[in-house]
């Protein structure tokens, strides 16, 4: 019987300091989408989904998914109505090309600038970066991912895809969400960010 309660001691310390090592281990980007995906006010959760919603899932932190990147701006480059999935339009213009080496491949991607975005107070200088890669339908959003970025003082720019989340629409349907252009795939898994959302 004491070697029994010794034992139930010992599973509950050991879950004790596994759930508070996962708390610890909580980036504050992590941090920041759970508590706006728990406001009522704020997620984008249907109210199924809120009512046992305990957090997102996420790659653990990984370091080598942070890099810094050249930007080439492209001041001349046309607006053009970037689709979304409810069959609308976002106006964006791409504000120039990123290139970084990610696990010792060399890689380019487009960032865009909203028109909308660009004369709402808070976020004219903020750049989107929405990107595929080879983890898209099998433990990351099938529809891709984004990034949200501000434009530099310089042409270097931190890229950390542990930052990566899913378009709101990967939650709920009635959201509209620009659809990610197919030139931004990366040929490799970028285990880093957001998982897929387990309905």
């Amino acid at each position: 019987m004491k070697f029994l309660i010794a034992l139930l001691i010992a599973v509950f310390f050991v879950s004790c300091v596994q759930n508070e090592k996962q708390i610890l281990d909580e980036t504050p980007f992590q941090k920041k989408m759970n508590a706006e995906f728990k406001d009522a006010s704020r997620s984008p959760l249907k109210e199924k989904d809120l009512k046992v919603f305990k957090g997102l899932d996420f790659f653990s932190f990984d370091s080598t998914f942070v890099v810094k990147a050249t930007l080439k701006r492209t001041p001349d480059s046309e607006w053009f109505n970037m689709k979304t999935t409810k069959d609308g339009v976002s106006k964006e213009r791409i504000y120039g090309v990123l290139s970084f080496e990610l696990k010792g491949q060399s890689y380019q991607l487009n960032v865009y600038q909203g028109e909308e975005l660009m004369q709402t107070e808070g976020y004219k200088d903020y750049l989107f970066l929405p990107f595929l890669d080879s983890t898209n339908g099998l433990s990351t959003y099938a529809g891709g991912r984004y990034m949200d970025l501000r434009i530099p003082d310089g042409d270097t720019i931190k890229l950390d895809f542990n930052s990566a989340y899913n378009p709101y629409c990967a939650y709920n349907e009635k959201y509209s969400c620009p659809i990610v252009p197919r030139v931004n795939n990366l040929n490799l898994e970028v285990k880093a960010g957001v998982k897929a959302f387990k309905k």
